[in-house]
């Protein structure tokens, strides 16, 4: 019978170990978190004049799945009904927060835009309050026409409503639906083409808001 040795011994522990720490499970990947970026007002050297009547920007209201941080996509060739999300992807706050916050950066560049509270202040402060812009995000994914070609879908409904001595008048409503090529078929490209999509969007919204006011002017 053989006798091991203290140092055969303490190799074959050192071995158990080793292979011990390999069968380990690998910690879980943390997830890439994305946002809108800078946006272009952030290379801008001057803020311009207000030029435009204060506005009021209501927050937006969205489904529940859009309520969460998933980036979610549609395979529109496939199942069309079903939402599905990226595994290891997130944005860095809900996409109505995010997109909320672009629209009133742009729109800020020529008018003052106060949040629910602040038009309340100024409301009962001056007796008149300024027109309030609602937003209702209903589609904000990354949609599959193919395996091979998506897109950034951004669908939202605005409501431009003036409060006045007889009550709320809807100045107007529209839909507004924009989509924008995904330079790839994952998660990085998703999120490309929804920023793109979604600047799309705040310029359209912001023109039609313009020309509204414009249009039908306080007296």
């Amino acid at each position: 019978m053989t006798t091991k040795t203290p140092a055969a011994i303490a190799l074959g522990c050192a071995m158990l170990l080793a292979a011990g720490c390999g069968a380990l499970p690998d910690k879980p990947a943390r997830a890439t978190l994305y946002d809108f970026g800078p946006g272009p007002a952030a290379s801008a050297s001057a803020p311009a004049p207000a030029t435009l009547p204060t506005l009021s920007l209501a927050e937006f209201e969205s489904n529940s799945r859009l309520e969460g941080t998933q980036i979610l996509y549609r395979l529109g060739y496939a199942d069309v009904n079903e939402l599905r999300p990226y595994g290891q992807s997130r944005w860095s706050l809900p996409p109505s927060q995010l997109l909320r916050q672009r629209l009133r950066d742009t729109l800020s560049e020529r008018r003052m835009v106060l949040g629910p509270e602040e038009a309340a202040t100024i409301s009962r402060g001056r007796g008149e309050a300024p027109d309030t812009l609602r937003i209702s995000l209903d589609e904000f994914s990354h949609y599959f026409d193919s395996a091979s070609a998506s897109t950034g879908l951004v669908r939202l409904r605005a409501t431009l409503v003036r409060t006045t001595s007889g009550g709320d008048r809807v100045l107007g409503q529209r839909l507004f639906t924009v989509r924008r090529p995904a330079p790839s078929a994952d998660a990085p490209g998703g999120v490309k083409a929804l920023v793109a999509a979604s600047d799309a969007a705040v310029a359209e919204v912001v023109q039609w808001v313009d020309q509204l006011q414009q249009q039908q002017p306080r007296q």
